[in-house]
């Protein structure tokens, strides 16, 4: 028998990249997928700005970056196929901004299997089926399966379901989805050789037939049309003649340029609960939504990402329990928010009553006729911003900073005495991190005997001064502005920022001692926590 720290269960977007994470945390995982290689089909069709930074974080953008589509954008279209929407996103990932930009799903999935094998503590085991699970106060006991073969028992201390809608890990610990599936069908379908030539996606608001046309890279295109009764039922592989006809108002095609077609209907679930003990669920097998918002794969992500620092830090004895218990209690929030977000969409975007589509026309031209309602739109500034209000964050009486909960935004620095242009995560690495915003020697001192988790401590000087020459400590300057817009406000104060970027605290040095003392009893470390010395997959 193998004791091992953590089982990834799926190899979906979402399980190699939490397996990525824990990675490069120095965790060692084993990572097991059913299937016998990575998805031939394209599911998920965009990433955001959120998700670059999490590929960002466990050291994966730049292997990303060459399969995403640039310069991409999304249209609006109402009645009669006027535009009313053009949806560039105003910026990328590095300053936290939507950055939409349609892919092939299966080209991210086998980068991440590729780019897997630079972490030497992860190993992946396809066409191998997790069959049992019973959990134990210091381990959890797992049944594989490789296809014919005999089970094999294995311990582990944790186990993440990354498994999918019909999750066997969600099935195993008996955890039920709530919610509702939609009763429309839609057709969806993706094709290969396609002759389209445009460069963004397409959202035809039209009440006879609503419907979505994404063009992907290497002359790939998603097609997404709502059905009306009797044309094919869900779950069906909808008739090639269909598809045909539908398509025809944009291209002609042929049979074998359909790669995927199917009729399925939209879920909006989200599992009763995201850990039950040892075990956790994330991506599709913790929540379901409709794909209006683009958000499905990245919310995926974003438990990755929220889960795998906590669990690093558990294993290593440095946290436990109370910090686990955080990822239900921060991530199940902004689930729902994402869900909720999804169904309102689809319900503007694609209804099919002509007079509730001819208002939302109305409206929404007379809102791109100003610059704040043009701005809500073409940055997508509807996404729900719902700040982490509990868990491992800080706010002290009540109160803290608007950044207390959000995600940090990531400037571009000028890093060091050589005034290095840098992203500011680069800076930051892959721990906690203080940044110091023109604090002096003697508050710095006072964060240093607060009993604050152990920092990466970046010294940020504001105007047009240089970084600071601290030894033991990081120095950025602004270099465009955007560090001053950003930080402009916070002098003399310090930024406590966690491992998966998102702002824990915003204080003064006289209450450092205060958030040292909160955080403690959140990361207090568990003591009947596994051994995991001289483990290997």
């Amino acid at each position: 028998m193998a004791h091992l720290p953590v089982l990834v269960v799926g190899a979906g977007p979402t399980g190699l990249t939490a397996a990525a994470l824990l990675g490069s945390m120095g965790v060692q995982v084993l990572l097991v997928e059913q299937n016998a290689t990575t998805s031939d089909e394209a599911k998920a069709i965009s990433l955001d700005d959120e998700s670059l930074r999490i590929l960002q974080l466990a050291g994966l953008d730049k292997a990303i970056y060459p399969i995403i589509v640039p310069g991409t954008g999304t249209r609006y279209f109402g009645i009669g196929g006027r535009p009313l929407v053009h949806a560039r996103g105003a910026g990328d990932h590095r300053f936290g901004h939507p950055f939409k930009n349609p892919f092939a799903q299966p080209d991210l999935e086998r980068v991440l299997h590729a780019e897997l094998h630079r972490f030497a503590g992860v190993v992946q085991r396809f066409g191998t089926r997790l069959t049992g699970l019973e959990q134990k106060p210091d381990r959890v006991r797992v049944e594989l399966r490789a296809g014919d073969e005999r089970p094999e028992t294995v311990d582990v201390a944790y186990v993440l379901g990354c498994d999918g809608g019909r999750s066997t890990v969600r099935e195993l610990l008996g955890i039920p989805m709530q919610g509702r599936s939609f009763p429309e069908v839609w057709l969806v379908a993706d094709t290969v050789e396609d002759p389209h030539d445009q460069r963004f996606g397409m959202h035809y608001g039209d009440p006879r037939r609503p419907h979505v046309v994404v063009p992907g890279r290497d002359r790939r295109c998603r097609y997404e049309f709502l059905l009306r009764p009797g044309e094919c039922e869900p779950g069906e592989r909808p008739p090639f003649e269909l598809l045909r006809e539908l398509l025809l108002r944009y291209r002609d095609i042929s049979p074998g340029q359909v790669e995927r077609a199917v009729a399925y209907r939209f879920h909006a679930l989200l599992a009763d609960r995201l850990r039950d003990r040892r075990c956790f669920l994330l991506g599709d097998a913790a929540h379901m939504m409709p794909p209006f918002a683009g958000q499905g794969l990245n919310s995926g992500l974003r438990d990755a990402a929220n889960l795998s620092w906590k669990l690093a830090e558990a294993l290593d004895g440095r946290a436990g329990d109370t910090l686990l218990d955080t990822y239900d209690a921060e991530r199940r929030p902004h689930a729902r928010a994402m869900i909720d977000l999804s169904v309102r969409l689809g319900r503007i975007v694609m209804t099919t009553d002509r007079r509730r589509a001819w208002l939302r026309d109305l409206a929404v031209r007379g809102a791109m006729r100003t610059r704040r309602g043009r701005r809500y739109f073409t940055e997508m500034r509807f996404r729900p911003r719902t700040p982490i209000s509990s868990g491992a964050v800080v706010r002290l009486d009540g109160r803290a900073h608007l950044l207390v909960g959000t995600l940090l935004p990531q400037p571009r620095v000028l890093f060091g005495p050589e005034l290095t242009p840098a992203r500011l995560d680069d800076v930051l690495g892959a721990r906690w991190s203080l940044l110091g915003v023109d604090v002096a020697d003697d508050g710095w001192l006072a964060a240093g005997l607060a009993g604050l988790p152990e920092v990466v401590e970046v010294d940020v000087a504001l105007d047009d001064r240089a970084p600071r020459r601290r030894a033991g400590r990081a120095g950025v300057a602004d270099a465009d502005g955007r560090l001053q817009a950003l930080f402009g406000d916070l002098a003399g104060q310090f930024l406590l920022v966690r491992p998966d970027r998102l702002v824990a605290a915003v204080f003064p040095p006289a209450q450092a001692e205060r958030i040292g003392a909160a955080l403690r009893a959140v990361r207090a470390a568990d003591t009947t926590a596994p051994s995991t010395e001289g483990v290997r997959p």
